[in-house]
């Protein structure tokens, strides 16, 4: 019986391995992948061991599996060596930040040094742990799912149906029509519930780009809780009711320029370009105009874990990267602005990452706050920082959360969100059944306790 189910649920769904972890137990499964399906090696494999010590096994073996078909290093070979020392790094990275994740209280500093150091977080399945804590943002007490009462009379939804609807582009290439529309529909409910709960806020265009990068990662309830977080601090003066607060962010950008290239910002001063190119950039975190979505992500990892200001430093970077094409271009509002409004595909992320933090090292703003206040302003996001970073390094481990809430009733973790197709939801749900009933009682309920820890075998699977 298990063996026909196992191969029911290997024919019915592709699927790679992942370790799911509980408190006592491991249950060593498999997940949904979009790749031709592979034979199904092996399910159901249990220890006694506390999983809490292989937090990112999964990711320390792909960490290592490059090195599996590595030819022997012999003088010269500079590129095997060269990737030898990279994905040290990585599992070395790996370690640090399993260490800092169950620290008591959570070594935050140590995350934040991640999240900005080479490569960022690594994978979706990391930050699905780290972006919280960058946040502040407890998994096991997260706000519920938005009702269907938070559409009605609400003075944004038209505008966000809008925006939503020509999102498109901001889902994967070969998602389903359907799979995309159902999560454009919770797109809508989270921006809407997050309004509604905090009227002080205000919508405004683009900032769907963000709250999108936040579904596509963490599903529907975390993404609501970080949002608001986030809105209520490093977006908050977007979200003013007038442009004052946003214009008075872009001010910070000729400043910058100045210190780090005088005869660049007396160009762009000569041609009276302004900072509006840099709006979009600013207002969705580059999420609206990058087109690759690993680059988005490295640099949500970046501005997660540095100050609000850092998109601005960043859009620095862009511009001083470009300073040659600038210099070379006529010296006049229409062409310098239209070279900067079309930001580069291909910009090397990881060294501009590294200089916009050595930027802001050098030229903190407040540094700069007496040329960029154009006219005098507080900064609710500026001002609020401090407290806000002080908040994240009181934060418990998750173990240490988990024990706190493990006489809840009816807890319910936030994973990510996928929609599988009904057929396919079924077959499988028919397997588990299946597979379930033939490992009896006992390794059900430690299964039943790992799957609480299995954001994505949980979520593909129903």
């Amino acid at each position: 019986i298990c063996f026909f189910f196992l191969r029911l649920l290997q024919k019915t769904i592709p699927v790679k391995r992942h370790i799911i972890r509980c408190q006592k137990a491991a249950l060593l499964i498999y997940t949904v992948q979009l790749f031709p399906p592979p034979f199904l090696k092996s399910i159901g494999h249990l220890t006694e061991n506390n999983c809490d010590n292989i937090v990112f096994e999964t990711d320390m073996k792909k960490a290592k599996k490059p090195q599996q078909n590595t030819v022997p290093q012999v003088p010269g070979n500079g590129n095997v060596k060269k990737q030898g020392e990279q994905e040290s790094r990585k599992r070395q990275k790996l370690v640090e930040i399993h260490k800092a994740l169950n620290s008591d209280p959570v070594d935050v500093e140590t995350l934040r040094k991640a999240a900005v150091s080479e490569g960022g977080l690594l994978t979706d399945e990391i930050r699905r742990k780290v972006w919280p804590k960058l946040l502040s943002v407890n998994v096991y007490d997260l706000p519920a799912k938005p009702g269907k009462d938070v559409r009605e009379n609400h003075k944004d939804f038209d505008q966000v149906l809008l925006d939503v609807r020509r999102s498109m582009r901001r889902f994967p290439k070969g998602m389903r029509a359907d799979q995309r529309e159902v999560l454009q529909e919770q797109l809508i409910d989270i921006i809407l519930d997050v309004l509604k709960k905090n009227p002080q806020l205000h919508y405004y265009q683009g900032y769907h780009d963000i709250v999108v990068t936040f579904l596509l990662v963490v599903g529907e309830r975390m993404a609501i809780a970080m949002v608001e977080k986030l809105s209520n601090h490093h977006l908050r003066d977007f979200m003013d009711p007038t442009m004052d607060s946003t214009k008075h962010i872009l001010n910070y950008l000729m400043p910058i320029l100045e210190q780090v290239d005088p005869e660049l910002h007396t160009f762009m001063q000569r041609a009276e370009v302004g900072t509006i190119f840099a709006l979009s950039w600013l207002i969705t975190w580059y999420g609206h105009v990058l087109s690759d979505f690993r680059h988005v992500l490295r640099l949500y990892d970046f501005f997660l874990a540095s100050h609000p200001l850092m998109a601005i430093y960043f859009a620095a970077v862009i511009v001083l990267h470009r300073e040659k094409e600038v210099k070379s271009s006529e010296c006049d509002m229409a062409s310098v602005h239209h070279l900067l409004s079309q930001i580069p595909q291909n910009l090397p992320y990881e060294e501009l990452i590294s200089t916009a933090h050595e930027l802001f090292t050098c030229y903190p703003p407040t540094l700069l706050a007496k040329k960029a206040a154009l006219q005098p302003r507080k900064s609710i996001t500026i001002s609020s920082f401090k407290d806000f970073q002080m908040a994240t390094f009181k934060q418990r481990p998750d173990t240490v959360l988990r024990r706190q809430v493990r006489d809840r009733p009816a807890l319910e973790l936030a994973v990510p969100e996928e929609v599988a197709p009904t057929g396919t939801s079924q077959l499988v749900k028919m397997a588990v059944w299946g597979i379930s009933a033939t490992l009896g009682a006992a390794a059900l309920a430690v299964a039943q306790t790992a799957l609480d820890w299995a954001p994505e075998f949980l979520l593909q699977l129903f």
